[in-house]
């Protein structure tokens, strides 16, 4: 009979993984410069894209949250407050309130800062004026930005046309802000100088118009921020004072010296004022005659001649006369 050959249980501690055996330098699971190119690529993309966002917000394209206390809400108009409808801005702080912002405003960069403000407002100032009421009314912080476009120069020239087309349906506008809309859009650089200004925002006015507004560039250069009531500067008053300023170099300073000590508080105060600092100057009263020379007859052969004109002159013309009687006689 075959002897049969016993088999012995497995050891276990042969599945176990051989020991580790460690070298005096371990090798790392993949090359150092996949690390390095791994991370010079992340750091590249996000790079990439700041500089996209950059891009986008500069241009117009992205729209961003800006404080209220950033943005010059004055910066085409330094007139009183525009006239407000109540009922269409109830609606409008009830719209906003229940859905947010629906439209952004059209911001135009102030760099360098101007007065404080970053942002200069070209249109949406209804909205900012709603989205302040409901932040003094409720003290949300959410309702302390505006959502905005930051229109860059080449396309900011659409959004002061719209602004103008808005608010010449709404208030009109008065010579005085179309004037300071054409100066503030050539400073943002939506337009090379003030002719093509004129021509871009009001393509459809005659040219008699445009000329007027033209001329009262000028004061707007003169006296921009020392007239307190700018609106309500009528076309004659405002043309005469266009010409005078053209005509008169220092008048300027003179008026703005006169506007801060005047310091008139109502549009016809304020225009009074102009109107005496342009009238013309008064000739000087002229010098009284002098008394007319009086002729006494003493008698049939003498007379007496009495009076402040008897000088030499005076003599000399009656001494000629009398030889040029006895000539013809």
């Amino acid at each position: 009979m075959a002897k049969r050959k016993r088999l012995t249980p497995a050891n276990p501690m042969f599945l176990d993984p051989a020991p580790e055996t460690k070298s005096a330098v371990s090798a790392p699971s993949r090359a150092p410069i996949a690390d390095v190119a791994r991370e010079a690529s992340a750091t590249a993309a996000a790079e990439e894209l700041a500089r996209q966002r950059d891009r986008d917000r500069a241009e117009g394209r992205m729209v961003i949250a800006v404080s209220l206390s950033e943005i010059r809400r004055d910066y085409l108009s330094r007139d009183r407050i525009p006239t407000v409808d109540e009922e269409e801005m109830a609606a409008l702080v009830e719209s906003i309130r229940a859905r947010g912002q629906q439209s952004p405003v059209d911001l135009v960069d102030l760099y360098p800062n101007r007065d404080g403000a970053r942002y200069g407002l070209i249109s949406g100032w209804r909205r900012c004026l709603a989205l302040e009421r409901l932040q003094a009314e409720t003290g949300e912080a959410r309702f302390g930005k505006v959502l905005a476009l930051l229109r860059r120069p080449s396309e900011s020239a659409e959004a002061y046309v719209a602004m103008i087309e808005e608010n010449e349906i709404r208030v009109g506008l008065s010579h005085y802000e179309r004037a300071r809309i054409v100066t503030r859009a050539v400073e943002a650089g939506a337009y090379p100088d003030e002719t093509e200004a004129l021509r871009g925002l009001f393509a459809t006015a005659s040219r008699a118009k445009r000329s007027k507004i033209k001329s009262f560039t000028a004061i707007v250069r003169a006296l921009d921020g020392e007239l307190g009531f700018p609106r309500a500067l009528g076309e004659r008053q405002g043309l005469a004072l266009a010409q005078a300023l053209e005509e008169s170099p220092g008048l300027a300073r003179q008026l703005t010296a006169l506007l801060r000590r005047e310091t008139p508080a109502t549009p016809e105060a304020e225009a009074a004022l102009l109107r005496r600092a342009l009238a013309p100057a008064k000739p000087p009263a002229p010098a009284p005659s002098p008394a007319p020379v009086t002729v006494v007859r003493r008698s049939s052969r003498e007379l007496a001649l009495i009076g402040a004109d008897l000088d030499e002159r005076f003599l000399k013309d009656l001494e000629a006369w009398i030889a040029k009687r006895r000539r013809k006689g």
